[in-house]
């Protein structure tokens, strides 16, 4: 019963039907469609907005409230500290081999591309989401406390449940259990990513027991039978992301939908090649030809420096050279409507208790 309660606890914390939540993808997969979608469905949709610009957040925001009258969640990457001086030189030679194959100009010096964090945090007050979500750590004790202030849930992403407890401490609302089946950057912040990849399976009790706090299951979650496993072991609610991005209103290019169709069992890999920092994706060759080169800039540099790359080959419909991110349970992707999408999830998992 306890389970039961649990479950409807943080439906009504979040002001919404069902604890499912849509996952805020940075990148451009979550559009506004999207996330008005999963909401209006009856679960939650969530908006990655870690590469958008200020102006961009707050045009995003006010088309999501255009669609939808329901609650939903923004998402940010916690401030990582700058990462010095580097010498991009022979990550840029690597890549310049790959420009010329696709015609383009040769590979530039990178500069970060995230936005100021605190001109971010200015267009995420005035948003009207209902929760603020990060990831990659925990953002400063004033940010948060503005948020608050301002009515918004918080949500934080731990990868170990001594993250949870941090997460706890700094007064967060909920925490989200990333385990490692996970598609997407990893959200480790309080250790070596190695000993941060527990499966969600493993780490959703352990995290249920440590903390006082909803904890949210989130990692190879694809249809009823996850997140009902996930309710069985004491989650409060189901955070699927790969599940959405195969969906018609995903932002992300035919191509990639095309890979996760295609995926299977043993497809992802955890690499840096594309961004500097680990996370889960199909192979495919860039990450085969990059590996663990000690040549990959680190992050956010390796990401800029390999956009032109990403985005020529998206515009061509060339998968070796794009970044495919995807959880382990990718081939149970069904590429439904999001609303559709959702409306079964909450169907399936609810049949299954």
């Amino acid at each position: 019963m306890t389970r039961f309660n649990a479950w409807s606890r943080l439906a009504s914390l979040l002001g919404i039907e069902h604890p499912i939540i849509q996952a805020p993808m940075a990148g451009g997969a979550t559009t506004p469609e999207l996330v008005a979608a999963a909401s209006n469905a009856g679960g939650l949709g969530s908006t990655g907005a870690a590469y958008l610009k200020p102006e961009d957040i707050v045009k995003h925001s006010r088309r999501v409230r255009e669609l939808t009258d329901k609650p939903f969640a923004i998402n940010l990457f916690a401030p990582l500290p700058a990462p010095g001086e580097v010498e991009p030189g022979r990550m840029l030679a690597v890549l310049a081999r790959y420009h010329e194959e696709l015609g383009l100009a040769p590979p530039q010096p990178p500069k970060s591309p995230l936005p100021p964090f605190d001109e971010q945090v200015d267009a995420v007050a005035e948003s009207g989401a209902r929760v603020f979500s990060f990831t990659f750590g925990i953002p400063p004790a004033a940010v948060l406390e503005r948020l608050r202030a301002r009515g918004m849930l918080l949500a934080g992403t731990a990868t170990t449940v001594r993250e949870a407890k941090l997460l706890e401490a700094a007064g967060v609302d909920v925490v989200v259990a990333q385990g490692a089946e996970a598609g997407g950057h990893r959200g480790t912040f309080a250790g070596p990513f190695q000993a941060a990849l527990v499966g969600t399976m493993a780490l959703v009790p352990q995290m249920v027991d440590a903390v006082r706090l909803p904890v949210v299951a989130s990692g190879g979650l694809m249809d009823g039978r996850g997140i009902a496993a996930a309710r069985v072991l004491g989650a409060s609610g189901a955070q699927l992301g790969t599940a959405f991005l195969s969906c018609p209103e995903s932002g992300i290019a035919a191509v990639y939908k095309a890979a996760l169709r295609e995926a299977h069992d043993d497809s992802t890999v955890v690499t840096r090649a594309f961004s500097g920092r680990p996370a889960r994706g199909l192979a495919n060759a860039f990450t085969e030809a990059i590996g663990d080169s000690e040549d990959i800039l680190p992050f956010p540099l390796q990401h800029a420096a390999t956009t032109p790359l990403r985005s020529a080959a998206s515009a061509r419909g060339d998968s070796r050279f794009i970044a495919l991110w995807a959880g382990q349970a990718a081939a149970l992707s069904r590429g439904r409507p999001a609303g559709e999408l959702m409306r079964e999830l909450i169907a399936e998992s609810e049949r299954l208790g």
